[in-house]
């Protein structure tokens, strides 16, 4: 069974430091004999997982593939995508970033990054010795500035840092190879062909009965079928994209919640706000306003 995984319990799961908590942000530096439990679950986190080894190695399997990641690499795994660590080299040292969805709201170009179907097939990025000494060095500062004492400054501060890694990655994303040829057994077929729909049509199709007539299965099976492999069903999955895209445009544009509310094909304003706050435990405006 996965262990799923949010900012709140990550800090009793592997022990860390709970009055260096930033809203939205976790930051964690591990060694392999330092923690055993890092390899004892497979995981599924609620955000983005940026996994950067600094020294050593270590095999995982992500998203049904296995993988050596090694020194200077990057493993980036979207939310909702189950992650294993299989071994670790003695001497592994990783650093682990983790965004929650709320964050990912906060900025157009994470949410776009997240639903980037190249990810779920090329999680590893590989850096040249270049690009890994600046990667160093964003990491230093991002750890740098996490383990520092609380300021008013500090969550900014982190924000535009952990930005600017991202964009790192994209730039790495996009000036690579496309791998799509990889052969995909029946499993990988079905959830990535879901992730496309569900990623498209979420804010427009919110019957379980449209997906699964093009997935050409039964309504009952993609649910089951999902929510082993993913942990989440049809059901959960749309509400999961919808949300997110609702907190996007409420942290990210000038639209008013009637506006949202449209573009999301709602039938009036109320019944949005009654859903955002059920999926959310606030309201759209709330939410808004929120820091």
């Amino acid at each position: 069974m996965a262990l799923f995984i949010t900012l709140d319990n990550v800090y009793s799961l592997y022990d860390l430091d709970s009055t260096k908590k930033i809203e939205g942000i976790v930051v964690f530096h591990q060694h392999n004999k330092e923690n055993q439990n890092y390899k004892k679950h497979s995981r599924l986190f609620e955000g983005l997982l940026l996994g950067v080894v600094l020294k050593g190695a270590m095999k995982t399997q992500i998203h049904f593939s296995e993988y050596e990641v090694k020194e200077g690499d990057i493993a980036v795994v979207p939310p909702q995508v189950m992650i294993e660590t299989k071994s670790l080299s003695e001497d592994a040292e990783i650093v682990t970033i983790g965004l929650s969805l709320d964050f990912i709201s906060t900025f157009p170009i994470l949410r776009e990054f997240v639903m980037n179907d190249q990810i779920r097939w090329q999680p590893i990025i590989r850096l040249e010795q270049d690009e890994f000494l600046l990667q160093k060095e964003f990491i230093r500062l991002i750890e740098k500035v996490y383990n520092k004492k609380q300021s008013s400054h500090k969550t900014e501060m982190l924000k535009h840092l952990v930005m600017g890694l991202i964009h790192l990655i994209t730039e790495k994303y996009q000036n690579a190879p496309s791998h799509k040829s990889q052969a995909k057994n029946r499993t990988h077929e079905i959830i990535d062909n879901f992730y496309s729909l569900v990623s498209k049509y979420a804010h427009k199709q919110r019957s379980v009965q449209f997906y699964a007539d093009e997935l050409h299965l039964s309504t009952q099976y993609l649910s089951s079928f999902l929510k082993q492999n993913t942990g989440k069903s049809t059901l959960q999955w749309i509400d999961h994209v919808l949300v997110l895209h609702a907190k996007t445009l409420l942290k990210s544009s000038s639209l008013s919640i009637k506006e949202i509310s449209h573009e999301l094909e709602f039938t009036d304003t109320s019944v949005f706000c009654r859903y955002f706050k059920r999926n959310t435990g606030r309201s759209p405006k709330l939410y808004r306003e929120e820091e």
